[in-house]
């Protein structure tokens, strides 16, 4: 059953990780029981996370060393509390892999790309989850050599 009200679309999003901590090949490991995206202590990114909603989807960034998007992750549990801390102001969703890129996209390529120069990887590569506009999606998606998820 689809969980998502009929009045609600399909949102986009992006999280980053640093592969030392957690990459994608974590992720996919993970299978279909997903994982908790923990660990995030900004106000805005923990408030983007109590946004979406189950089916959401998201770019999976390598930050730090390749600053590659490498694929893509689904939003599979909603904002809950966060198991790493007893902190109740900080949240968490859960996600799990759904299709590696076939080729990654670095952050160098989406700066390069015009119809980019608004989105906020571009231009605040600081912060740890953060929205992707539908057409920042579609370019991305074009860019790693798959269809759109």
């Amino acid at each position: 059953m689809d969980e998502r009200p009929n009045c609600e679309i399909m949102r986009y999003w992006l999280f980053k990780s640093e592969p030392s901590e957690w990459s994608w090949e974590d992720q996919i490991a993970k299978g279909e029981i997903g994982e908790e995206w923990d660990g995030i202590r900004n106000y805005q990114a923990r408030n983007y996370m109590q946004e979406m909603n189950i089916g959401d989807l998201g770019f999976f960034y390598h930050s730090q060393t390749s600053k590659t998007i490498e694929g893509i992750v689904e939003v599979i549990a909603t904002a809950h509390q966060d198991s790493t801390t007893d902190d109740s102001r900080w949240r968490c969703v859960d996600v799990k892999a759904v299709k590696p890129f076939k080729k990654p996209v670095s952050l160098k390529e989406c700066k390069s790309v015009v119809e980019l120069s608004d989105m906020v990887l571009v231009n605040n590569s600081r912060l740890s989850v953060q929205p992707v506009k539908e057409n920042e999606w579609n370019i991305i998606c074009s860019m790693g050599g798959i269809d759109n998820a």
